[in-house]
């Protein structure tokens, strides 16, 4: 159910102005782009999938993504992909759609995702399929597991333009993805789920793996251990038996730090997690043949994350006395009592005014990144109770942004792939939309314009919910309460379409709002352009 039959059956082009498109069925591929609300045209044919869709059993709702502004993936629900160069879409002289690569790939799928990049100098698409398929060996749980598998298809080398598939790789996990996506370049994959996917390896991996298990599994001590204060951090390591003062050499410098012993390769080395001042550094041998360096920090009061960037090898040691500083300075966000200080103006939250619809799964979902070429994990985040609301492409290039709620707002992130440093990006808030979300108890889609204007949700038939952002008043409103002017309001429209036909498709674009029925497209004007 939650796979595909929560299905959005409506495509929003964001490569094009107000584009969208849906499959009929019959298997055609209709589009409707605006232009001007008063020239409205009739949804146009623009391709029709060659599969007779009436003679298959078990198939899936046709998918479809628009992998670049030429370029489309397309699935007909009975496990055959399509690629498909579209021409540039929206208006019929330009658009030809026409199959460049087609294929069978096993049970049926839907589209979760595609990306069109170019590599090596042959240009190439990722392609994110999503199945449920039957778990033979799973006897306790649902006798089902999810599958994400990630295919890359690229064009043939050296004037062969025939595409064909390169990479097969799946994931498995027990839990529908949230949000799952490919990064621009095709390198690395992220995904929001309550229960946690893996890559599934072929045996060939699986032998190179045991080779490396053997190596690893060995427990190795740390090779150092450190501790700080305000000002200093403490390094010690321990010495093999023959070595002497003389076989020690270190060389400190602003930023970095380089021990060797003997003419052995350097025992530690790289860039320092803050700057040093190195010329008070100091090091010493103590009587149990251990050696003592000792780094005066350059910015006092910075605690440090980790000693050199990037090395594992050594292990942080936190004095008692530093580990009730921090549980202190933390205990503002957490309180054993309900409300510790009832005297406040403001009490931190009082459980008799929870709302059953504030209370969230016990297992939060968690967003990971996996890398594309070692199928590791680099990245888990672990969002508790930031509860998964919607997610949308603000910028087609850039990978789709994802809402979560956070506390009873609905806060907007961008991933940004090639930043590690700034890897999710905040870029927008819905004020209370958190909270008013989840009394809905009907809701099915819920979207927000790419230009933050307004977010939008709607039940499963009929009604619609708009929220617009606070914006200034033309005129003096004074809050009655409180006695003080209010200076911005935030108007929430219903619309209620004439049908009773269920709502199977939402999208959100910065003047409208395009929903579809089983029967009828609808178009809201929700802000009249400037």
């Amino acid at each position: 159910m939650r796979a595909f039959g929560m299905y959005n059956y409506l495509h929003l082009d964001s490569w094009y102005q107000d584009n969208v498109y849906y499959v009929d069925q019959f298997g055609r591929v209709m589009n409707l782009s605006v232009t001007l609300d008063t020239a409205l045209q009739k949804p146009r044919e623009v391709f029709r999938l060659p599969t007779d869709l009436t003679a298959c059993d078990n198939r899936l709702c046709a998918s479809m993504h628009f992998s670049s502004s030429t370029w489309v993936t397309l699935s007909d629900g009975t496990g055959r992909l399509y690629l498909i160069k579209s021409g540039k879409r929206g208006s019929s002289a330009s658009e030809k759609w026409e199959i460049v690569f087609n294929e069978e790939l096993g049970s049926p799928f839907i589209v979760a995702h595609s990306v069109s990049f170019v590599k090596s100098d042959a240009h190439s698409l990722a392609v994110l399929l999503l199945r449920i398929e039957k778990d033979e060996l799973d006897t306790k749980g649902s006798g089902f597991h999810v599958t994400l598998e990630w295919v890359t298809i690229a064009e043939g080398k050296e004037g062969d333009h025939r595409y064909e598939i390169i990479k097969r790789r799946v994931l498995q996990g027990k839990s529908v993805p949230h949000y799952a996506a490919i990064e621009p370049s095709g390198d690395g994959l992220m995904i929001v789920s309550h229960k946690p996917f893996t890559f599934m390896q072929s045996e060939s991996d699986k032998l190179e793996e045991n080779d490396d298990s053997k190596v690893s599994n060995e427990k190795k001590d740390p090779l150092y251990y450190w501790q700080q204060t305000e000002d200093d951090v403490t390094i010690t390591v321990h010495l093999p038996q023959d070595i002497t003062r003389d076989d020690i050499k270190i060389h400190f410098s602003p930023d970095n730090i380089c021990v060797t012993l003997k003419d052995q390769p350097p025992l530690m080395e790289g860039k320092l997690y803050s700057s040093v001042d190195h010329e008070s550094c100091t090091w010493i041998i103590r009587e149990d043949k251990s050696l003592e360096i000792s780094l005066m920090k350059k910015n006092e009061g910075c605690r440090w994350t980790e000693l050199i960037i990037g090395d594992t090898r050594g292990e942080f040691i936190m004095d008692p006395s530093q580990c009730s500083e921090i549980a202190e300075s933390l205990m503002h966000l957490t309180s054993e009592v309900m409300n510790p200080n009832p005297d406040k103006e403001k009490p931190p939250c009082n459980a008799q005014e929870l709302e059953e619809c504030d209370a969230f799964l016990e297992d939060g979902a968690s967003l990971c990144r996996f890398d594309g070429d070692s199928l590791k994990i680099t990245h888990i985040i672990n969002l508790g109770s930031n509860q998964y609301l919607f997610s949308v492409v603000v910028n087609p290039k850039e990978m789709p942004c994802f809402c979560l709620r956070h506390d009873v707002d609905a806060l907007l992130w961008q991933p940004h792939s090639d930043q590690p440093e700034n890897m999710w990006e905040h870029i927008a808030t819905f004020n209370a939309l958190g909270y008013v979300q989840a009394s809905k108890q009907d809701k099915k889609f819920m979207a927000c314009a790419p230009d933050y204007s307004y977010a939008a949700l709607c039940e499963c038939l009929r009604r619609v919910f708009i929220y617009r952002q606070p914006t200034p008043l033309a005129t003096v409103l004074y809050n009655r309460k409180e006695g003080r002017q209010v200076g911005q309001v935030a108007k929430q429209l219903v619309a209620t379409l004439e049908a009773n036909d269920p709502i199977l498709g939402f999208q959100a674009t910065s003047e409208r709002l395009f929903v579809l029925t089983t029967k009828t497209l609808f178009l809201i004007k929700v802000n009249s352009g400037n």
